[in-house]
């Protein structure tokens, strides 16, 4: 991943230096669980404990021989342990080693995510609560709908997002496994108790029944989770590019003293940073896609995977944790207008309210589909400039059905957003 778009925390992660960790741990592991069968003595032990490390410099170097980066490692290490280096990667094969360490690097990139989900809903938590009150215009096709609030709009984003994080939470559990099951995953050399207790002493559970590999569909099913994550983040920030159009201007990322908009106009405020979350979003469905494509392998065993999955899995990661962060940003700077939106409410005068007009109709007994004539009949006057409210009030089949009290509470804001609340306390927001 380039510079521009890595996190440190996935960068601990996924960093060459610390993949090569990862490998090291599972190897010390399969050792210790050696010892533990009296396949390997504890003196040994205890030195491969002490002495095993790696340089990456000398594992290029060795790969340059070998042309295989795991048993460069193994190599290397085996040099710095001495001796008893002829015990480290006994019994296994490169991916027992390649797909265990996998195992603890996906599990601790699904915390690093759900962590940075659980910052940004602290965000869409307080913007919802601060807001709930908040009347705008709801759009359907781009067009005014119904008036909602802000704080309701929101809200709809915070749900989302807890959602996300139950499935990364699932996902989490579904990725946390290794094997030690050799070349085809029959347990030829190593038992099943001893891939058991490396995986025990490593935090992950065995694989139900691997092949040289763990099937790709749990590494499948992580990408397909970070992808709808990332369109989660899309759906956000395409709306607030569309509230900062200057025809609506409801909202406005914020601008800092000296920012450039565009180096040849000065005045513009563009929405950069949601634009680049749309943008990104766009990566994780074509890794997620490519993840798919690797479900599916030779018997027990082909290298189609090997290759995609050195760029998919880190970039996916990084990226999913800087749009977290990015999206984020832009929630706790955001400027929010309530004049505009109050102001685009009142755009079309009361027409927003046409669906109460024709359901009090409905109501006082007249047919869904006359009361739907009466109710458009005033509307399309009201297109021609007319005022919605009156015309609704002076229509004599309205007049014959309808109180001035009950035509007062179909034009009343404050009655159409009665409810409003009631999906933030759904979302989880108190």
């Amino acid at each position: 991943m380039i510079e521009r778009y890595t996190t440190p925390a996935m960068h601990a992660i996924w960093s060459r230096q610390a993949k090569y960790e990862r490998w090291l741990e599972v190897e010390i592991a399969v050792c210790r669980a050696h010892a533990e069968e009296g396949s390997i003595p504890q003196d040994a032990l205890e030195i491969i404990e002490s002495r095993a490390r790696f340089d990456l410099a000398r594992c290029d170097e060795i790969e340059r021989e070998t042309r295989h980066d795991l048993m460069a490692f193994v190599r290397n290490v085996a040099e710095e342990v001495g001796p008893e280096g002829r015990f480290v990667h006994l019994g296994v094969t490169s991916y027992d080693i390649i797909d265990t360490a996998l195992g603890m690097m996906l599990r601790d990139s699904c915390q690093v995510l759900l962590e940075s989900v659980a910052g940004l809903m602290r965000e869409t938590e307080r913007l919802a609560r601060e807001h709930a009150a908040t009347p705008m215009i709801g759009r359907t096709h781009g067009i005014h709908a119904e008036p909602i609030t802000f704080g309701f709009k929101v809200a709809n984003w915070h749900a989302e997002l807890r959602r996300n994080a139950s499935r990364l939470q699932e996902i989490q559990r579904d990725v946390a496994v290794g094997k030690v099951s050799g070349a085809v995953g029959i347990h030829a050399v190593a038992s099943p108790q001893l891939e058991a207790r490396v995986c025990e002493l490593l935090g992950l559970r065995p694989d139900e029944a691997s092949t040289q590999i763990v099937n790709r569909d749990r590494h499948a099913a992580f990408m397909n989770a970070l992808a709808l994550l990332g369109a989660g983040l899309e759906r956000i920030a395409t709306e607030l590019r569309n509230l900062q159009r200057t025809e609506i201007l409801e909202v406005q990322e914020a601008f800092a003293a000296g920012q450039t908009g565009s180096s040849a106009m000065p005045h513009k405020r563009n929405p950069w940073n949601s634009e680049t979350v749309c943008g990104l979003a766009r990566l994780l469905r074509a890794n997620a896609h490519a993840m798919l494509e690797s479900v599916a392998t030779w018997h027990e065993r082909d290298l189609t995977n090997s290759s995609l999955e050195r760029i998919v899995f880190p970039d996916s990661c990084h990226l999913a944790d800087f749009m977290l962060h990015r999206v984020r940003t832009i929630l706790e700077g955001l400027e929010v207008y309530p004049e505009a939106m109050k102001t685009n409410l009142r755009r079309m005068g009361d027409l927003v309210f046409s669906e109460h007009v024709m359901i009090a109709l409905i109501g006082k007994g007249l047919s869904r589909e006359d009361a739907y004539r009466v109710a458009q009949r005033s509307a399309a006057a009201a297109w021609e400039g007319a005022d919605f409210r009156t015309t609704v009030a002076e229509d004599p089949e309205v007049a014959a059905r309808l109180t001035a009290a009950e035509i007062d509470e179909i034009f009343s804001l404050e009655h159409h957003l009665r409810h409003a609340e009631h999906s933030l306390r759904e979302a989880g927001i108190s």
